[in-house]
């Protein structure tokens, strides 16, 4: 069977994924038409805003993407049934979270979105339809969706209607995303029908070179995107278990991490201690991998991997553990300041941050938190926290407020907490923090990005993550 020539594309998704990989191959693909479909209004009229900087995702690079395509041969849109039907090639990028009820409930992915775009797209499609896995799926949900279109199969009032099914898992990190579709470190197609592979591939390698372009089966492909997630989560917990024994001991964990970086089998990648890994996926996959661990009988497997987990929540809890305790064991009607919100620098996505749980235990604890980030929203805050925002904050426990600087944060405050490692952190002004602050006051650091020495010469006390 000869290579089909993919001439319009649909992505079912206007999130994290489905929005920048739609714009970055529209970007290099201008004779393919792109047109990605969301039913949220609100979130397809943040893509076609105007004003670019008002885009529904932030990521460095992406607004100059979807500058250059957005009209031309990329299209945002609401009207998902015209979009299915006139496509070659189907992306399924919608969320797959965890299960937060019935069997596999804190662990196994919720597939209800997938099913109900295999669904549509079954319904929809016309002629023949190359349909590709976005999200990350759990191993064999291929299978489910190649069901649900084999059952649409067969001869329709317009022709034939056939479909293929792919898995393409995305490895972007948030926050590079940009450079990550760019110059991906590989491209992954998982699939059994080698003209439908050959068709995807014929894409990226409009920018991408071919020994990047991998191709193997549909159940290797969708193991491989879990695997790799869950190798790198394993990494963060590893170096955060031992940031904790560093500060037992009175080593230094950035030492630690260089010298065994040094080693070429290790690599100097994701060694850097901090609050805890966040994110849409990491948690989420390390937690579908126990599942289905579980599921085939793999109990010693499952364990391990739900350590990861574990440890990671460990790791949160016991920085709002230490803050209390260093705060002569109460922050009861205190002010503290936390400085970051997002899960990482360079994003406005909250999702599973470490951020999250500090800061409900500090409520718990009665703290009064002023909280900054240059990206995320105060109505995201309050819905991660799961309670509003006061405007000023008397002298009730456990309420929080948004600062609209570092400085406004620290006003008054017992401790600055830093939690996520953007950068203007690392250029903060500690003699005018600590002028503002109430004595004796504390910087905690729990990213390592901020400028000890200069918070210790303006008399602050300092705790870094990993340092004795």
């Amino acid at each position: 069977m000869s290579t089909p020539v993919i001439q319009t594309i649909c992505c079912i998704g206007a999130g994290y994924v489905g929005g920048p990989t739609m714009a970055v191959i529209a970007d290099h693909c201008p004779g393919v038409q792109v047109t990605v479909v969301d039913l949220n209004q609100a979130r397809i009229e943040a893509w076609n805003d105007p004003d670019l900087s008002k885009l529904p995702v932030y990521e460095p690079g992406l607004d100059a993407v979807v500058g250059r395509c957005r009209g031309r041969n990329l299209h945002f849109t609401t009207a998902v049934d015209a979009a299915i039907a006139a496509a070659d090639m189907v992306f399924l990028s919608v969320n797959t979270p965890t299960k937060t009820r019935g069997i596999g409930a804190g662990e196994a992915s919720d597939l209800r979105w997938i099913e109900a775009s295999a669904r549509q797209v079954a319904a929809l499609a016309q002629g023949h339809t190359i349909v590709v896995e976005k999200s990350t799926l759990p191993v064999r949900t291929a299978e489910v969706i190649k069901t649900i279109l084999g059952a649409a199969e067969g001869e329709t009032p317009t022709g034939p209607k056939t479909f293929s099914v792919l898995s393409n898992p995305e490895f972007l990190a948030e926050g590079t995303a940009i450079g990550d579709l760019e110059n991906p470190d590989r491209v992954l197609i998982g699939g059994e029908d080698p003209a439908a592979i050959e068709a995807l591939a014929s894409l990226y390698s409009q920018w991408v070179v071919p020994e990047k372009i991998l191709r193997t089966n549909l159940w290797s492909s969708e193991l491989s995107k879990l695997t790799a997630n869950a190798f790198l989560a394993q990494r963060i917990s590893s170096i955060n278990s031992i940031a904790a024994l560093c500060e037992a001991t009175e080593a230094n964990v950035a030492e630690v991490a260089r010298a065994i970086g040094a080693d070429s089998r290790i690599g100097t990648k994701f060694l850097k201690a901090g609050p805890g890994f966040g994110g849409s996926c990491f948690q989420k996959d390390i937690l579908n991998l126990v599942y289905l661990c579980r599921h085939y009988g793999l109990e010693e497997v499952a364990a391990y991997w739900q350590g990861v987990v574990s440890l990671n929540a460990w790791q949160s809890h016991r920085i709002s553990a230490l803050v209390v305790r260093q705060l002569f064991g109460t922050v009861t009607g205190k002010r503290i300041a936390v400085l970051g919100f997002a899960f990482k620098a360079d994003t406005n996505d909250t999702r599973e941050s470490p951020t999250i749980t500090i800061c409900a235990d500090l409520l718990e604890e009665g703290a009064q938190l002023a909280i900054y980030d240059p990206k995320v929203s105060a109505e995201q805050i309050a819905a991660d926290l799961g309670q509003p925002a006061v405007v000023t904050m008397d002298s009730g426990e456990g309420q929080w407020q948004v600062a609209s600087n570092p400085l406004a944060a620290a006003t008054g405050a017992d401790a600055v907490v830093v939690l996520t490692e953007w950068a203007e952190f690392g250029q903060l002004d500690w003699r005018a923090l600590a002028a503002v602050m109430r004595q004796p006051a504390w910087l905690f650091d729990a990213r390592t990005v901020c400028d000890a020495a200069a918070a210790r010469a303006a008399g602050l006390k300092v705790w870094r993550v990993g340092e004795g």
